[in-house]
């Protein structure tokens, strides 16, 4: 099996908000925003309904800037990378897990917000 493939994610979905830009004193750029998905089902009543995940999405360098560059909440994009899991302390001592896709490659699906998202869980 191909090493490359063993830890990908390709996602299709709508930024909950703007990208926000971190700079770091080394000169590295980190973008983060989130990401709405949509599935839809009927229930037994025959119903329609929607189920909106969130994903925490992160990209760094140049990807980070050309997100940061044309990626506006509501935007429908394609993100492909992989999944990372980090643990930190909250500031009351509490130690949290965190997962995230790391981008390496992004595609812009619309140029306008088409779906406003929900209100972002975090």
């Amino acid at each position: 099996m191909n090493n490359n493939i063993k830890n990908t994610v390709q996602l299709v979905g709508n930024a909950g908000r703007d990208v926000k830009i971190d700079a770091y004193a080394n000169g590295n750029k980190k973008a983060s925003l989130v990401l709405a998905t949509n599935e839809y089902y009927t229930n037994k009543k025959g119903e329609k309904v929607k189920q909106t995940e969130w994903h925490k999405i992160i990209a760094w360098g140049k990807t980070a800037e050309e997100m940061a560059a044309s990626i506006k909440k509501g935007s429908e994009i394609s993100v492909h990378g992989k999944l990372s899991n980090r643990t930190y302390t909250d500031t009351t001592g509490v130690v949290r897990s965190v997962t995230e896709v790391v981008v390496n490659e992004f595609y812009m699906l619309s140029k306008k917000a088409e779906i406003q998202p929900e209100a972002v869980p975090f």
